[in-house]
């Protein structure tokens, strides 16, 4: 095989991300398992590994990266950084025609830029192979119990962007301290729930069954993991299934409040597709019936299917609180308040452990294609030769 030369970008998006690609040790297993590889990186003031910790791994710092093949990055890249006629590796934000990267995704075709976005790496089943989803379940999770406690002074956490490492995290989630019967709702099914659910089983919270959630009283805290279709029901009353539901989502409407009405927590996980119902609506939280004070919304959609996510709280100040008879923010502390979590950059709080962890998966499951049939790659390539390629022609219109 030909040389191949890969550069890791220093973040450019403001405020920077702390997160990178690969980690020192990483660069130096590639370096060593591929002799063929080369690796140079920018210099970054901000990024979580200095510098000098790559250097000592055998990683040449270097401004310019026109010599490189592949260009990798994690968010979106400035158009004043992106170089022509390279393949370039980012979270792109513009699959969705994400109206605020049209520009960018217009500078990458023009500039005749090979854009593979890791959004988009899935296998032959179209299912994603990477993404730090298990890192925002893991932080989102410790997040809400962090504010459960600030909310009730029952105990203090650390804020997770102090802590060197998830070793420590784990460390301060002994000092969790909850009553009887709380009751925890848990949505999802994915890498983001997954990542919660290893916080709550840290924590020594029992998991139960739909039934004895809604119906019995339990000397310990339990929690209940829903997917997309046990958060609904059919709107004409009958049975339904998850096909029907996936194919038909209008069809269905919202039964969360059945579980919310017995519930002192809710920890959101969900992917929200396009015209699926809103979960908890302003009137659905304002009800009297409504009993969760604490609602970590990892999935973190504004002014979606959980009303009183209205805008997004940062790794610096995670929560707001949400007044649920005016709709509008309000001091969390008091007692009709709910507290809400819902930093929509969670891994950032641990970010070489999130880094790790990606690095992990892409050696893995990403390097061996890109360095031989690339059939992940050429799957995952929105922009080939200055042009949309078929499986993203859908953005021909955005672009325009």
């Amino acid at each position: 095989m030909k040389s191949l030369n890969i550069g890791l970008l220093r973040e450019g998006k403001v405020p920077p991300d702390r997160r990178v690609v690969f980690s020192p040790k990483q660069c130096a297993d590639i370096l060593h398992k591929y002799p063929e590889v080369s690796i140079f990186i920018q210099s970054s003031q901000n990024r979580c590994f200095s510098d000098s910790e790559y250097t000592n791994f055998g990683v040449t710092v270097r401004e310019d990266l026109s010599m490189c093949h592949i260009i990798m990055g994690i968010k979106e890249v400035p158009i004043d950084m992106l170089i022509d006629n390279k393949i370039f590796f980012f979270f792109s934000h513009t699959i969705k025609k994400q109206p605020y990267n049209k520009l960018l995704l217009q500078s990458i075709l023009r500039k005749n830029i090979q854009l593979v976005d890791y959004e988009t790496l899935t296998n032959s089943k179209n299912q994603r192979l990477i993404g730090f989803g298990r890192y925002a379940g893991i932080v989102g999770c410790y997040n809400t119990f962090l504010a459960y406690g600030k909310k009730t002074k029952k105990y203090e956490l650390e804020f997770p962007q102090l802590l060197i490492n998830k070793f420590q995290l784990d460390k301060e989630l002994f000092k969790v301290s909850l009553p009887k019967n709380f009751k925890i709702i848990l949505t999802g099914s994915g890498r983001v729930a997954k990542g919660a659910v290893e916080v709550l089983n840290l924590l020594g919270i029992k998991k139960v069954n739909k039934n004895d959630f809604l119906n019995l009283k339990f000397k310990e805290p339990v929690y209940i993991q829903l997917n997309s279709f046990d958060c609904v029901k059919k709107n004409d009353g009958s049975l339904g299934s998850k096909d029907d539901f996936y194919n038909n989502p209008s069809s269905y409407m919202s039964r969360l409040t059945d579980y919310t009405a017995i519930a002192d927590m809710l920890i959101t996980g969900h992917y929200f597709a396009p015209n699926n119902p809103f979960l908890l609506t302003k009137n659905d939280i304002s009800n009297s019936k409504f009993n969760v004070k604490v609602v970590g919304d990892i999935s973190c959609d504004i002014d979606g299917p959980i009303a009183c996510t209205i805008r997004p709280s940062t790794i610096e100040s995670p929560f707001y609180g949400y007044n649920p008879y005016t709709g509008f923010e309000d001091d969390y502390s008091k007692d009709k308040n709910i507290v809400v979590m819902a930093v929509d950059n969670l891994p950032c709080s641990l970010p070489r452990d999130a880094s790790i962890h990606f690095g992990e998966v892409f050696i893995d499951k990403i390097l061996p294609d890109l360095l031989s049939e690339k059939n992940i790659i050429n799957r995952a390539t929105i922009t080939l030769n200055g042009k949309l390629t078929n499986r993203f022609s859908y953005l021909f219109d955005y672009v325009k």
